[in-house]
């Protein structure tokens, strides 16, 4: 199940994001983030009417996405990043991509025409769900993290959503 992010989740999501601040490269954060801060990020993302979403697995919080503004400048405005995390033993099982494309459908009713998203590391797993979600590769920068004793780089990968570019925003 699919469903809006709730304050009673911090603990679950501050959880499966330390997994991978600590073990993996998807995100170049070296400390994970409190509840309390989840909290504040939450806050911050559903109060601009962007969506922040979890999978639930038997009362389990499976993996969990939100959409955010790529950059602050008005002209940004209808570009959204995506940022999608999975517990690790849920791994495999199809929570990513079911996440992603309701992350997209969500994005678009919020009025995002453009979507990225900027997988640190190049990590495999994550470009394979982005490119499942009709995400295609449009970039790459080269040495630009250093975690784990090592160099990484970001894939950045797009997705148009509703219209794109093929016509102006709705404003």
């Amino acid at each position: 199940m699919i469903r809006d992010a709730r304050e009673s989740d911090s603990a679950a999501i501050a959880a499966i994001y330390a997994h991978h601040v600590l073990h993996g490269t998807a995100t170049y954060d070296v400390e994970p983030p409190t509840p309390e801060e989840i909290v504040a990020k939450l806050g911050s993302i559903t109060g601009h009417g962007w969506p922040f979403i979890v999978a639930e697995e038997a009362g389990i919080v499976a993996g969990y996405a939100y959409a955010s503004r790529l950059r602050e400048r008005a002209a940004y405005a209808w570009t959204a990043e995506d940022s999608l995390y999975v517990h690790p033993d849920q791994v495999g099982k199809g929570v990513g991509t079911d996440l992603l494309k309701e992350l997209c459908r969500r994005a678009e009713a919020c009025g995002f025409r453009q979507m990225l998203g900027v997988i640190g590391g190049g990590e495999p797993a994550s470009i394979r769900v982005h490119a499942r979600c009709g995400f295609r590769e449009v970039g790459r920068a080269y040495g630009v993290g250093w975690k784990h004793g090592r160099w990484l780089d970001n894939v950045y990968m797009q997705r148009a959503l509703g219209k794109g570019s093929r016509a102006p925003p709705e404003v």
